[in-house]
Formats: C-alpha cells, structure tokens, sequence
C-alpha cells in the first residue's frame, strides 16, 4: 500500500484521533508503532466499534483498543504466499516488518485481489407507502425521493457497488414500476438489480423468504430510507469476525431528562441527577444475515426484522450489534427529508462522485 506511513500513531495518542484518520484514509487500519518504527499493533474499524460496545471513553490511549499480536509478514514473502494467509484468517490487511518487528510496509486484500466483487447479496426494502411524507409520497414512492440531486435509493446502491457488492434485490410493492423504470436492471450502476414482488404487506423481514435460490454469502438487509455513510465492507467483516447469526447496525441517541431525577431506596434519597442524559442503542434499520437464517421464514408470511432476530436469540444464536459512528438518517418526516438535503453535500460531497466508502 502506498502513504502507508499516513496512518501511523503512537500507542499514547488519543482514539479519538484514531477515529479521525480511520476516517481520512481508505486503508481502514491504523498502525501503532514507538519512535523507531517497532510495529506494536494494530486498531481496525472492529476494534474501534467493539470499544464504543464496551464504553470506553474517546480520550483513552490508542494502545488500550489495540491488538497487540497482529499477523505479520516478512519482505521474503510471495505475494501467493501473503494472498493464502490473508484468504485463509479472513484478513483485510498485513503488515510487513523486517527480522526486528520494524514495519516496511503494509499489503492489503483489495491490492491483492485487485478489483474481486464481494460474493454478498443485498436486498433492500423499498415497498412501504411513504404515509409521514405525504404529499411527497402520494406520486413518488419514499427512497426515489430527491436527496442532494439524486434518488435516495441512487446514493444506497452507488455506495454498495462501491463496496464490492454486485447483486441487488429491491423487494417492491408500493409503485413498483417506477424502480424498474428508475434502475431496470442495474447495469448503469454496475449492478445485477432484481426485484423481489410483494403481493401484501410482508413487513421488514417477510420478503426474504421470496429470495428465488439461497445464498452463499451473508446477506446484507437494510431499508430502504437510510441515508448513511456506513462502510458495508467493515460490516460484512464485523460480521465474520463475530461468528454471528445476525449483525445489527446501532446508533447512540441521547434523551435528556428535563428535570431532576432523585433515587430512591426504602424511602431514603440515595443520589440526585439534574437533567441527566441517557443514551440508549438505538436499531439503524441495516442488517447482515447468515443464510440459514432464511429458514427461519415462511414464503408469503409477514415478518418484521426484530421478530425474526428475536427468535434466533430465543434459540440461543448469536445476534451481535454494529455501532454505525458514520453519518446516520433514517428519513422518516418531512424536517428528516429537509435535514437529509442539507447535509448531503457536506457528508458526501460532489454527488457525481463515487460514494463508495
């Protein structure tokens, strides 16, 4: 990888700044290293949304998040070599150091696999009727909506093609025709769109079962409402890494109290809060799904996402949460709409450019 030297820190600075160059950088991993270069470890997007999991505070050093054994290779490595490694421990990076653990260099899979699609599905719900932006959605249906010049839907499937995502299915209802006439079949956008027809309403789960072959991979599920800037690639990988059933994207909301709360126990005051703030883990309404979670619908029968991770959870199946720290909208009511507009262009730019993460 090229400026690899970009996202170097040392293991005292702030996560924080982390974040921030995670951000500014395509590589998607931070290289922790003391003055000499000695590769001390490294902190991937994961590592970061695990910590926010567990409440650590932004301010605490880089060296608390990361991982301390990472995978390494030597310059005497052949590229079949460092390719078998990195498919074999389903790696997206590896760093490169000499026989001192001085870090030379930084190989990533993209590189390696040069331009290889992902082999994940998504389907997108895009059946609802809109009712909270009527008259919006009395002639338009809800995600061809314009957001920042374009159809809403436009931005989510540019974003997923950027990815490495190829095949799309749109599971439509309400209006059917005008997304077969906005996207036909896909290739505009260097996508295989599909569409999943639903005869009723089959709720955020329900048209799944209609899938026409099952899939190999895990599927990504999302609304079709969401604006965001959510990377898929570090999704899908969070994923994998968790050994999940089910992954779902979170977002922090905060609901400020607007008195004093008082704590009681046995009628005594045990402390006092002014106006305290709660922050709660909110669904985000994007999902990844292992295929034998399919099984668990019936064709033709309702089914709501929650329900569905639901009963995997009552059976004991591990469904994990992805914390969405990228910019996150669902749009649900006009001041949504209104806020989506204004801020698409200062979180995704020039929306003639690729929006891929």
């Amino acid at each position: 990888m090229k400026n690899w030297s970009n996202i170097l820190v040392g293991p005292d600075s702030p996560i924080i700044d982390v974040i921030k160059i995670l951000d500014l950088s395509a590589a998607q991993i931070i290289l922790v290293v003391d003055q000499e270069r000695h590769l001390l470890g490294t902190i991937t997007d994961g590592d970061i949304r695990r910590a926010i999991l567990r409440g650590e505070k932004l301010e605490e050093p880089a060296a608390k998040v990361m991982n301390r054994g990472p995978l390494v290779t030597t310059p005497q490595s052949s590229r079949q070599d460092r390719l078998a490694l990195i498919r074999s421990r389903r790696l997206r990076h590896l760093p490169v150091v000499d026989q001192d653990g001085v870090l030379l260099g930084l190989e990533t899979e993209d590189e390696l696999l040069a331009g290889d699609e992902l082999p994940n599905w998504a389907v997108l719900m895009v059946g609802g009727l809109g009712e909270r932006l009527r008259p919006l959605t009395a002639t338009t249906p809800k995600p061809l909506l314009p957001v920042g010049g374009r159809p809403l839907l436009e931005t989510i499937l540019v974003q997923l093609a950027g990815c490495g995502i190829r095949r799309v299915y749109l599971a439509v209802n309400y209006m059917a025709e005008k997304f077969e006439a906005a996207f036909g079949d896909g290739s505009r956008l260097g996508l295989d769109i599909r569409y999943l027809r639903e005869d009723g309403r089959l709720g955020t789960a329900g048209a799944l079962a209609a899938l026409p072959e099952q899939p190999e991979a895990p599927l990504v599920v999302m609304n079709g409402d969401v604006l965001t800037s959510v990377n898929y690639r570090a999704l899908l990988d969070f994923h994998a890494e968790q050994r999940a059933d089910a992954t779902m994207c979170v977002r922090e909301y905060d609901i400020e109290v607007p008195y004093g709360v008082v704590e009681v126990e046995n009628s005594r005051v045990r402390a006092l809060q002014e106006k305290p703030v709660l922050t709660h883990f909110i669904n985000a309404g994007i999902y990844v799904l292992a295929p034998r979670m399919l099984a668990r619908l019936e064709p033709g029968r309702p089914c709501d996402m929650p329900a569905l991770l639901q009963r995997a959870m009552d059976d004991g199946r591990p469904v994990v949460a992805f914390p969405i720290r990228e910019y996150w909208l669902d749009i649900g009511r006009m001041d949504d709409f209104a806020k989506a507009n204004g801020d698409f262009h200062k979180v995704f730019s020039d929306p003639e450019k690729d929006l891929s993460p």
